[in-house]
């Protein structure tokens, strides 16, 4: 099921992303590093709103009109708490802006982004739990 390989390419990006955070360890970050944690993030967040929406329509829990939307029809449906949604529908807004104004993103607010890796790996939980 191709959710199952989105959620394993997840599981590989945040490997990559708590490496880069453990080697950051409160130094100044490089260019290179910046863009490897906003494309790093970007992507992450991309496959949260794959999984989001592909479950949605796969099992038919919903006809969403947006990304927001997906996330709702997984909490209605149980598949994921409200918690963890309400942490993901912040991921969506983070990725939006990594879009759409990349360019004026406060770097040590984009690196403190990788204290919430946790909660990448508590939507991928969830959503193993309930696909399985």
């Amino acid at each position: 099921m191709e959710i199952l390989e989105k959620l394993k390419g997840l599981s590989d990006n945040l490997i990559i992303l708590e490496s880069i955070r453990e080697e950051l360890n409160g130094e100044v970050i490089n260019k290179r590093t910046e863009w490897e944690v906003r494309y790093g993030l970007f992507e992450s967040i991309q496959i949260i709103i794959d999984i989001a929406c592909k479950v949605t329509s796969y099992y038919n829990l919903a006809h969403p009109k947006s990304y927001g939307e997906c996330i709702s029809a997984l909490v209605n449906s149980k598949y994921i708490d409200s918690n963890i949604a309400q942490k993901t529908i912040k991921m969506i807004g983070l990725r939006n802006l990594l879009i759409h104004e990349y360019a004026t993103i406060d770097t040590v607010k984009l690196i403190d982004f990788l204290e919430y890796l946790d909660d990448f790996r508590e939507f991928a939980r969830q959503i193993q739990k309930s696909v399985s």
